[in-house]
């Protein structure tokens, strides 16, 4: 019962869409309510996405993201507290709970610029299962694409809408609507928006500049897509990488060491240019991406008639096509063995010899994920002050195989990933 799509599975196909004629296949046609938090740069299409998506860009250069990596940093060291205390109660743990704690505390302070206490807790898990459990609105926009915007319908419960609203005006309010000195975030965000508007990027000579308010509303939207995007993925990742080192205990030993030298050069110091040299680090975690891809669906929408160049296939106007990252990266002609986990797929020398779009974790062409780095710092920093720590092992209620929860908004398994955490001997 819903409205038929084109699966797209040939690599040269989905680069012409994604990337070569990307003009034309630029939006994703999952819009809804503005009111419902539908401006957030994930959803918006047509103009409001290339002002929001030229003006954002710029959030998360090197510059920017070192100011984080302080923020993140602290967070890290709370979060290893955390579970050194909980691990001298029980050693096994359900990770995905565990790493909530960290991308939680990261997410807020690197977003909101807020310290979590009990309440935060509380209310971010309650939003928690209202944003990422499979609701009946995504059925219906499948059904009939466009109708959650014509009915000024929302995605989301009111309860998130206005949870985000708040938030962000009470952020704004306490820092009277200047920039403050935390470089997080609201703080980039509020300099935009002494601009009054921000503009998009000119395509031609003949093209006017297409400008967009920075509103209270506008940037609620935008904090809850960085929350989305950072809190509950992060969390699944983490859960994933783990669960892989738990179980391939050689590559979980060379990638400490990898951690134990470099952080030796650096005395111990987690800084931007330390996480740049472990590049085993890297490979493991785009090889967990590989073998877990958060979001499987990239879906776009076709602006006009499009001749696939080298067949016979027309996509019409308004047609979607979707490309399943999952699929791509368990195909044997591009992975071959894709059920096992190595690090080494993503060796510089792998990586150069393979398609540009047989790696879909984040997207791939001008409308890629906004926040990858940031994603990834996010990620390396817990990692690296974790496995500076602990290690883990298989436990006894260590899921073999997964059967993945039909209900949640991303592929996680039933009962969650149960590991056994250990202080390491040093």
């Amino acid at each position: 019962m819903t409205t038929p799509c084109l699966l797209l599975r040939d690599l040269d196909v989905i680069k012409n869409v994604m990337i070569k004629d990307f003009d034309l296949f630029a939006d994703r046609g999952i819009e809804f309510s503005d009111e419902g938090l539908g401006v957030n740069l994930f959803h918006a299409d047509g103009d409001r996405w290339r002002v929001l998506r030229n003006r954002f860009t710029p959030l998360f250069t090197s510059g920017k993201l070192k100011n984080m990596l302080r923020l993140m940093t602290e967070c890290g060291d709370t979060f290893i507290n955390y579970v050194d205390n909980i691990c001298q109660k029980e050693p096994e743990q359900s990770m995905h709970i565990v790493f909530q704690q960290f991308t939680m505390a990261s997410i807020a302070a690197c977003a909101f610029g807020v310290d979590l206490d009990k309440d935060m807790i509380k209310t971010l898990e309650r939003i928690d299962k209202l944003v990422f459990t499979v609701n009946y609105g995504i059925e219906l926009d499948m059904m009939y694409p466009g109708i959650l915007k014509k009915f000024n319908s929302s995605l989301f419960p009111k309860d998130v809408s206005t949870f985000f609203d708040n938030l962000t005006k009470s952020v704004i309010g306490q820092r009277e609507g200047l920039p403050s000195n935390r470089k997080d975030f609201i703080d980039l965000i509020l300099e935009l928006r002494q601009q009054k508007t921000i503009e998009g990027a000119k395509r031609n000579e003949n093209e006017d500049v297409k400008a967009l308010e920075l509103t209270d509303s506008i940037i609620a939207a935008q904090t809850f897509v960085f929350y989305v995007a950072g809190y509950e993925t992060g969390a699944s990742v983490l859960s994933y990488l783990f669960y892989e080192l738990a179980k391939n205990p050689n590559i979980q030993d060379k990638l400490i060491s990898e951690i134990d030298e470099v952080l030796k050069h650096y005395n111990g110091e987690l800084n931007f240019e330390c996480l740049s040299e472990m590049t085993y680090l890297s490979q493991v975690f785009d090889e967990t991406l590989r073998k877990y891809p958060m979001g499987d669906l990239l879906q776009r929408n076709a602006k006009t008639d499009y001749a696939v160049p080298g067949t016979n296939v027309i996509i019409r106007k308004g047609q979607t096509v979707i490309v399943s990252a999952w699929g791509v990266h368990h195909d044997p002609k591009q992975y071959p063995n894709p059920d096992v986990f190595d690090p080494e797929r993503f060796s510089p020398e792998n990586v150069s010899n393979r398609h540009s779009c047989a790696y879909l974790a984040f997207g791939v062409g001008p409308r890629n994920c906004l926040g990858i780095r940031f994603a990834k710092l996010q990620s390396q920093v817990c990692i690296v002050k974790f496995l500076s720590t602990f290690r883990v092992e298989i436990s006894k209620n260590t899921p073999l195989n997964f059967k993945y929860d039909p209900m949640r908004l991303f592929a996680f398994p039933i009962g969650g990933i149960h590991l056994n955490i250990l202080r390491r001997e040093i």
